[in-house]
């Protein structure tokens, strides 16, 4: 997105046990060892995540009309607790009401959840685990995506009746997009039935974010 840097970050070496650099991203060829599953060596290389959504926010705040409230009681938002130590959350909700809020939660992981709209959560990284490889730049780039897909409208959710999984959402990036589906029962009664009445309202999909006034007068 125009106006938008990813902050320079010291890119983490981790070495094995003979003293090598771990590849992450690129250890494995083929299928991971088996011994590699449910192994997290080192969580410690997704801290840069928490540099990048500081970023970010920074970015939403400076450019969008947005509602800013900082506190680790707006982890409330997610679906289901976090995992992990919330060490800080952030709700950023834009002042046009058909436009979808974003909440940041930082945990001690260190990750992060991300909940869009009123039911998407997602999680930075997804498992972390020495068999997915995950490396944190890569992770980053779909943080980024996924915000900015919401930021420009390019999010819709959808709480379908009668269907197995009703509880649906889709991202649109520049170059291809992702959705998913889920049971019910995984949300609360509540926030499932608000979800209802305010999905009907945004049928298309959620709204771009309203630009500030500031960042129309500057050009950002």
């Amino acid at each position: 997105m125009n106006g938008y840097v990813r902050p320079a970050i010291d890119t983490p070496v981790f070495r094995d046990a003979d003293g090598e650099v771990i590849p992450y991203g690129n250890r494995w060829p083929g299928s991971p060892p088996e011994e590699t599953y449910s192994v997290d060596t080192h969580p410690e290389r997704f801290a840069p995540l928490h540099a990048v959504a500081d970023a970010l926010i920074a970015y939403l705040r400076e450019t969008f009309e947005i509602e800013v409230e900082d506190g680790v009681h707006v982890a409330e938002d997610l679906n289901s607790p976090s995992s992990f130590d919330v060490l800080r959350a952030v709700r950023l909700r834009p002042a046009d009401p058909r436009c979808a809020p974003v909440t940041f939660v930082f945990d001690a992981y260190p990750g992060l959840s991300v909940h869009s709209g009123l039911l998407f959560d997602a999680h930075y990284p997804l498992c972390g685990c020495d068999a997915c490889d995950e490396e944190w730049q890569t992770v980053a780039g779909e943080l980024e995506q996924h915000v900015f897909a919401v930021v420009t409208g390019n999010f819709r959710e959808a709480v379908v009746p009668d269907v197995e999984l009703p509880v649906q959402h889709a991202l649109t990036f520049p170059e291809g997009g992702a959705s998913g589906q889920s049971r019910a029962e995984g949300f609360p009664p509540e926030r499932l039935a608000r979800a209802r009445e305010v999905l009907g309202t945004v049928a298309d999909g959620w709204e771009p974010w309203p630009r500030s006034q500031e960042s129309l007068v500057g050009g950002a």
